[in-house]
């Protein structure tokens, strides 16, 4: 791993907005100590807007944020990362490029808030709900004691990050949507 910062890539099939908003996230709340990126196997090529206007609305980072190829992650000269995390079930199911540096991956599944049908208020409703889930797994994985970890409890535990049932989480740090 890193010895400065971990890098850590969120991976999507259309990198429009969880794997966005997974970045913006980490990079926030990471404080230095992570540099996050994210990718998606079939980008769509735009950011959702509602993504970067929940983001915007959070007061998180939205500059920078576009949508890309996970390619750009393994072509030589690309940062080496220590994490990849994949949040939507399609991505996790297709073969990924073999990641330089052998990162520790997990998925951390979240239902597309851009794939929500329904009125404006629903899709906002699942913008905000994908948010607070990445919100509290990038809370804990930041606050895994990674010095005091070996490889293999560490896997563990990001593993054990993707499998929370955020339904019933009493974490919840966000504003209601309007």
């Amino acid at each position: 791993m890193s010895d400065d910062a971990y890098n850590v890539l969120f991976l999507c099939t259309g990198n429009s907005a969880r794997s966005v908003l997974a970045e913006s996230i980490l990079n926030h709340t990471g404080k230095g100590r992570f540099r996050a990126f994210s990718a998606g196997s079939h980008p769509a090529g735009r950011v959702n807007p509602l993504a970067l206007e929940w983001l915007a609305r959070q007061m998180f980072p939205v500059d920078g944020l576009r949508s890309k190829s996970w390619d750009e992650f393994a072509a030589p000269g690309a940062p080496l990362m220590d994490f990849v995390f994949t949040v939507c079930d399609k991505a996790a199911g297709e073969v990924c490029p073999v990641w330089p540096g052998q990162p520790m991956t997990a998925h951390w599944g979240i239902p597309d808030p851009a794939a929500m049908r329904g009125g404006e208020r629903e899709v906002r409703l699942a913008m905000a709900d994908a948010f607070r889930q990445l919100s509290r797994r990038i809370s804990l994985f930041v606050s895994l004691p990674f010095d005091k970890l070996d490889a293999m409890a560490i896997k563990r535990e990001i593993r054990a990050i993707g499998s929370l049932d955020d339904l019933n989480a009493s974490a919840s740090t966000t504003q209601t949507p309007s």
